[in-house]
């Protein structure tokens, strides 16, 4: 049986690890998803345009203000969507998730979506294991989140510890357990 095609909204953060983010987004592509990718201003001095436009065959959208969705981009883009997935959730992006803020188009996304929200946490050691961060992370997981990492090993600042995003074949394998198990509870 071929698997279902889902409509993911990927969300990039400001992280070394948005690197990550293009083979993430070419293999839910692969996988047959449409992808459509959104990112945060600090994302773009990461990784381009161009790049996440190829490899999911739409526009890259950055802003919240954008005449191509006269309804407004948090309110088109999160329309009959099957999940959203934040990788690299970085501390800033979780810390506006969990009080509720909208102060640019990731969050107001996040806060107008409906569906799954699959986080995929980056960022250092020292940061990840803050007492405000781990205090986020568990508002998150209460409102409904489900978390993929961080992961332990060589980090972009150049120590070992936790803080790495999640290999893209694993936040692939979670989103897709998370439909099976969604599809599961639904029959």
């Amino acid at each position: 049986m071929e698997p279902k095609t889902r409509r993911i909204l990927l969300a990039i953060g400001g992280g070394i690890a948005a690197y990550k983010a293009a083979d993430l987004c070419s293999k839910l592509a692969q996988a047959g998803h449409q992808v459509q990718v959104v990112t945060s201003r600090a994302a773009t001095e990461f990784i381009g345009d161009a790049t996440l436009a190829a490899l999911s065959g739409r526009p890259v959208v950055h802003e919240v203000f954008d005449a191509r969705f006269p309804l407004g981009s948090h309110i088109e883009l999160t329309r009959e969507i099957d999940a959203m997935v934040v990788a690299p959730a970085t501390a800033n992006l979780m810390a506006q998730f969990a009080q509720g803020m909208a102060s640019d188009l990731i969050s107001t996304l996040y806060l107008q979506n409906t569906s799954p929200v699959l986080l995929a946490p980056a960022m250092s050691d020292p940061m990840w294991n803050h007492v405000a961060v781990q205090r986020n992370v568990e508002m998150l997981r209460e409102d409904g989140c489900h978390l993929v990492g961080p992961e332990d090993g060589w980090l972009s600042c150049r120590v070992k510890g936790t803080g790495r995003m999640s290999e893209p074949v694993t936040i692939l394998k979670t989103l897709e357990t998370l439909f099976s198990d969604r599809a599961t509870k639904i029959d």
